[in-house]
């Protein structure tokens, strides 16, 4: 039985989770310029700390002080304020090279191990999309897979019918029947990082060199976390690139 839309996924989803909240030491006030977040503020108390500049002798907005921060390589105050994203929609492809980035971040991500796939959706790659034959081949691929996966499970299910523990039962059946999914098995996963860690990663996954799925989502997390604190990540440009998909680029590089 062919797979319905429903479970085909052809964009991601991101959700923004968690953000920081600065609350400044009293006994060190700043004196702030200029429109800022709380990110933001983080980052310029935690530089000015190291020369007790506080009293802003350059009268910098906070923006054009992380500015400079970045033009500096100062990319260590930039540590201190962390965002938690939701990622959804996306693939186990796309998360196999998305946990290669370690310094810096955390990651929770759905296991297959303990949830049931027989529902589960499918991330279309995107070089694939809008070609009617390519996506009629990649869907009988799935559409075979995903029974296969339920004709496996119910097969351990009884060849270790002997386990007492059902839990435990079900995750033996499934921990061997999931390797018959696919890459385009849709999984959630949440990604904490700092704003330099998130810069790096966005630097290296936005270019027009990345995979196309992951280049797809790095932007989109671009214009979000530009949202979140636009002077951290204001040197990124978004353009559309040679294979006419869009791209990024950063003027500051390993800040």
């Amino acid at each position: 039985m062919p797979l319905s839309d429903a479970a085909i996924l052809r964009e991601p989803t991101i959700t923004v989770l968690a953000r920081p909240q600065f609350v400044e030491a009293s006994h060190l006030p700043v004196q702030w310029i200029g429109e800022s977040t709380d990110g933001e503020r983080l980052a310029e108390f935690a530089g000015r700390l190291c020369y007790m500049s506080q009293r802003n002798p350059a009268g910098r907005t906070t923006r054009d002080y992380l500015e400079n921060i970045k033009k500096q390589g100062h990319g260590s105050v930039l540590e201190h304020a962390s965002y938690s994203i939701l990622f959804e929609g996306v693939s186990r492809s796309l998360t196999h090279e998305l946990v290669r980035h370690r310094a810096g971040f955390a990651y929770s991500q759905l296991s297959q191990r303990y949830v049931d796939e027989s529902d589960a959706q499918f991330v279309m790659p995107p070089a694939m999309i809008g070609d009617e034959p390519l996506e009629q081949a990649w869907r009988a691929q799935v559409t075979s897979a995903v029974e296969s996966y339920i004709s496996l499970v119910e097969s351990l299910m009884t060849r270790y019918a002997w386990v007492d523990d059902k839990v435990h039962r079900r995750k033996m059946a499934r921990e061997a029947a999931r390797g018959v999914l696919p890459n385009s098995t849709e999984t959630k996963i949440v990604v904490t990082a700092n704003a330099r860690a998130w810069r790096t990663m966005l630097e290296l996954r936005s270019s027009e060199g990345a995979e196309l799925e992951i280049r797809r989502l790095a932007v989109m997390a671009l214009r979000v976390l530009t949202q979140e604190a636009p002077a951290f990540f204001s040197d990124f440009e978004i353009y559309e690139g040679a294979d006419r998909r869009e791209a990024a680029r950063i003027s500051y590089h390993k800040v």
